[in-house]
């Protein structure tokens, strides 16, 4: 597909319109982000923002979803290559979140012909002949929805005024400017900070939905809450998406990163390996519980999060450990309140929709479940140093090639890498390599420990890895920390 077929001059006119229009803000946002990073490096903590106390106060609801959305009970995610799009569709979820964010390796190859892959889905026209197998829709698949980059990335093949159009705007552009005659209406929105950086959405929905002479409220967008200064602004957000909001969804992986990012600096946030920093600890219950009571507070959908585990055809005895896992996080999910939940696996799909139609029943959701118990306050979402677990030699070397391996593939074009039988993307490969940062910066790894665990992991490799090592080295090594690993490996791709 030549990129000039889905860049017709009407979507270039569209783009370059919203690129204009909301550009200047997002950069300000930007801005503003990284003068609330400084003064948190400064001894700032989070806290819930007194200026919107009234919000928080406020009486009032989000607008309906529609039929389509009312029955979230199993999401499955993925990226946008043809294959995974199909066999995602087929799986069984009643969602599938198609990709252009953590697991989608943002070639412009990827780019442009993941929005073919998703137009063809909408129309029931895509297919894909590998030699060996037929791929095409079943007659039941799951709701699509769209997943753009979140707005500190860029897309540097497409030029405003001589400057590259925001990542996020250019995937929910493309998307909606193609599809909204189709029902190419649905988004989730990633990495948000705060509830300005929510109403500069909303900004782009209504003049989106007023230039294609679609009703307002068309749009109904998921946030996901995987900040840990987004968490303490949920009702907020809510807010200021209410008549195209489509809930919450707790963003596991990116906010155990955003934790080590925005407080990781100060020793009584570092955390262990990334294997004990599971969803029962205290600091990461605390937020998942104030996520669905403030959700159903506000009639909104509150949504759990991922299932990683890739299960083995070939390894029973690691299935049985891993699924029991699972179950056990799903159960954990439903009993909370949620309203669904993710997986990474088709394979997986049974296993959750188990749990969660046990609890649901015929009910499509249980937003009507309020939960007047919770009060997570501001102390027990920060109280990351009550987190079980130790530092070990163990978990570096699993940091580092995870790390490494999911560089050396993102630089390959591929977003989403089975390692390990984890699904790993963009979000665990911040953690990964995060940790390694923070365990150097205080002193609980030594350098040379770092190094060592590099060049032994490498050496188990088959393959180059040598520009994925580089990339690992500068964001894992170095002094300072490194906003978001994909911007630097950006420059190295196409």
């Amino acid at each position: 597909m030549q990129p000039a077929a889905v860049l017709t001059p009407e979507a270039t006119e569209f783009l370059t319109e919203l690129e204009r229009r909301f550009g200047p803000r997002r950069e300000e946002l930007l801005a503003a982000r990284h003068a609330r990073a400084q003064r948190l490096r400064e001894g700032e903590l989070p806290d819930f923002l007194p200026e919107t106390a009234g919000v928080r106060e406020g009486d009032w609801r989000v607008e309906p979803v529609p039929a389509e959305l009312q029955d979230r009970r199993v999401e499955i995610t993925g990226p946008v290559d043809r294959k995974m799009v199909i066999n995602a569709l087929n799986s069984g979820a009643k969602i599938f979140m198609a990709d252009f964010e953590d697991s989608n390796s943002p070639t412009w190859r990827n780019c442009v012909e993941g929005q073919v892959n998703l137009t063809d889905a909408l129309e029931r026209t895509i297919e894909l002949d590998t030699g060996e197998k037929q791929y095409r829709l079943d007659e039941e698949t799951a709701t699509l929805l769209v997943r753009p980059r979140g707005w500190h990335l860029e897309e540097r093949h497409f030029e405003v005024d001589g400057a590259p159009i925001s990542g996020s705007l250019f995937d929910f552009g493309l998307y909606f400017l193609r599809n909204h005659g189709r029902g190419g209406r649905f988004f989730y929105l990633p990495k948000l900070e705060s509830h300005l950086e929510a109403r500069l959405w909303n900004d782009v929905f209504l003049w989106a939905q007023d230039e294609l002479g679609m009703p307002r409220g068309t749009i109904k967008a998921t946030v996901l809450i995987e900040t840990i200064l987004a968490a303490f602004e949920m009702d907020e957000i809510l807010y200021e998406l209410r008549e195209h909001s489509a809930g919450l969804n707790a963003g596991r992986w990116d906010y155990i990163f955003s934790v080590i990012k925005k407080l990781g600096h100060r020793p009584e946030f570092v955390l262990p390996d990334r294997a004990a920093v599971t969803m029962a600890v205290p600091f990461m219950r605390a937020y998942t519980e104030l996520l669905v009571k403030t959700c159903h507070a506000r009639g909104a959908h509150a949504m759990g999060g991922m299932a990683a585990f890739i299960p083995s055809r070939r390894d029973p005895e690691v299935n049985e450990v891993a699924l029991a896992k699972v179950r056990e996080d799903k159960e954990r999910e439903a009993g909370q309140g949620f309203d669904g939940t993710w997986v990474a696996h088709p394979d997986l799909v049974p296993v959750a929709m188990e749990i969660f139609d046990r609890v649901l029943g015929e009910r499509p959701n249980q937003v009507e479940r309020q939960r007047p118990d919770v009060s997570s306050s501001a102390a027990e979402l920060l109280d990351v140093a009550a987190t079980p677990g130790e530092i070990t030699t163990e978990g570096l070397h699993n940091n580092v090639s995870v790390g490494i391996q999911y560089l050396g593939a993102w630089l390959q074009g591929s977003g989403a890498v089975a390692i390990f039988n984890l699904m790993e993307d963009a979000a665990t490969s911040e953690i990964s390599r995060s940790q390694v940062w923070q365990w150097l910066h205080h002193g609980r790894v030594e350098r040379a420990a770092a190094e060592r665990a590099i060049e032994e992991e490498v050496a188990k490799l088959d393959g180059d890895y040598a520009e994925a090592r580089e990339l690992f080295e500068h964001v894992a090594l170095g002094d300072e920390f490194v906003e978001f690993l994909t911007l630097p490996a950006y420059e190295h791709i196409d």
